[in-house]
């Protein structure tokens, strides 16, 4: 389905609607301002019927029945008024030369924050409410937007921005979602067209075929593939480690954030065994409650399952030890390089002793995000520290590395600052 100008039109109409895209966004952008308040009330008051339990069913589609309530709170809260008014304080502060002193009535330039005009985003598929987030952000720059759904969507995105437009009329008008498919590159080459600036979620492949449909002179915004990892020093304690497990089960290790590694603070193999038969009952609990339900999944984890079962037979020697559990697996590595698990609850735990934990991240920089610290309260300052000196954008407690916080950055940089431009204008 196509969400243009309010209205939900069928995906045959695609050509006709981009033959005349271009007209309608000169004319909204011409003749019509919205600004970030009126966005805020409305996502805040949308929230406040998520908060109410109105969306539940719709929750219930693109997750465990078990995170229902866990979602329903969590966008309540970031959709509130004064995290979204934060967010703008925090991002979109007035320029030095805004304040009267710098810029009173008789300076002779004039700086304004603008939008930066038209975006298109395209959207990654591994986070069902993302496409829609993404055009949230944008409209709080006060942009027009062109949003690409990824080709997984569950029509989540529709809905909530059909019912966001209804809470704010004029968020329609700036406003235009499609189902394109990405092998449409014609479809995605106009829409590219039409933009100042390009935001893309995804891996390299994504991001370099972007590049190829990109016009020149187009801002290309990238929030590129990332990786997390779990780094432990010291006697976890059992409670840091059951929420370990409940991340890498809630997330199925699919976001960017996810724990992919759990490194130990260690040069013994043997650490890595024990800290396998610790962790497994704990992982295999978590994986129990939110078990893999995608048949896709569940067949590359048993043809990887079988591979493993031939080598074995064959007498060849894996370069890594895999201890299984019931429905999860921990894969103990002899090397240290952070690398992407094969997702599902199967988790790659590797040594790294402190030490060596800068020159090893920096072999991984531009794929750094999230870390989970595990360590007692008296080395925590110091590993942070090593942490971010390494180019961690996130450090958090052990369960919380795919939980966003009110204000925080995407991969180190605030999006609406780079969803603007400044301008100046000579009195």
């Amino acid at each position: 389905m196509i969400l243009y100008k309010s209205t939900l039109h069928d995906s045959s109409r695609q050509d006709a609607i981009l033959a005349h895209l271009e007209a309608h966004i000169n004319r909204v952008r011409a003749t019509m301002t919205l600004s970030p308040d009126a966005v805020i009330r409305a996502v805040d008051r949308l929230g406040s019927r998520i908060a109410a339990g109105e969306f539940d069913p719709v929750i219930a589609r693109i997750a465990d029945p078990a995170d229902v309530g866990r979602i329903r709170s969590l966008a309540a809260r970031l959709m509130r008024r004064d995290a979204l008014e934060e967010r703008l304080r925090l991002e979109l502060p007035p320029e030095p030369a805004q304040t009267p002193a710098a810029d009173g009535p008789q300076s002779p330039i004039r700086r304004e924050i603008r939008p930066l005009g038209t975006l298109f985003h395209i959207a990654a598929g591994n986070m069902d409410a993302l496409p829609a987030y993404s055009l949230v952000e944008g409209l709080c720059a006060g942009n027009f937007n062109i949003l690409k759904l990824p080709s997984a969507d569950s029509g989540v995105t529709v809905e909530i921005l059909g019912e966001l437009i209804r809470e704010e009329p004029r968020i329609g008008d700036f406003t235009a979602v499609f189902d394109t498919p990405s092998t449409d590159t014609d479809a995605m080459r106009k829409m590219a067209s039409m933009a100042d600036g390009i935001v893309v979620w995804g891996g390299e492949e994504a991001t370099s075929a972007v590049r190829r449909l990109a016009p020149p002179g187009v801002k290309l915004i990238e929030w590129g593939h990332r990786l997390g990892f779990a780094y432990a020093a010291g006697d976890p304690e059992d409670r840091e480690l059951a929420a370990l497990a409940r991340h890498v089960a809630e997330t199925k290790q699919l976001l960017c954030s996810s724990a992919q590694v759990i490194y130990l603070d260690t040069r013994r193999m043997d650490d890595l065994r024990s800290f396998a038969a610790r962790f497994l009952p704990f992982l295999d609990a978590a994986m129990d409650a939110r078990p893999v339900t995608d048949l896709g999944a569940l067949a590359q984890l048993s043809t990887r399952r079988r591979c493993r079962e031939l080598a074995d037979a064959l007498g060849e020697e894996e370069p890594e030890e895999v201890v299984r559990g019931r429905s999860s697996s921990l894969i103990l590595c002899r090397d240290s390089a952070l690398a992407l698990s094969p997702l599902w609850g199967n988790v790659l735990v590797k040594r790294l002793p402190r030490e060596n934990l800068l020159p090893v991240l920096r072999t991984a920089k531009g794929q750094l995000q999230t870390a989970a610290l595990l360590c007692p309260e008296e080395d925590r300052a110091a590993l942070t520290e090593i942490l971010i000196r390494a180019g961690v954008n996130r450090v958090t407690r052990a369960g919380d590395l795919s939980t966003p916080f009110p204000g925080e950055s995407h991969d180190g940089e605030y999006p609406l600052r780079r969803y603007t431009r400044i301008v100046t204008v000579q009195r």
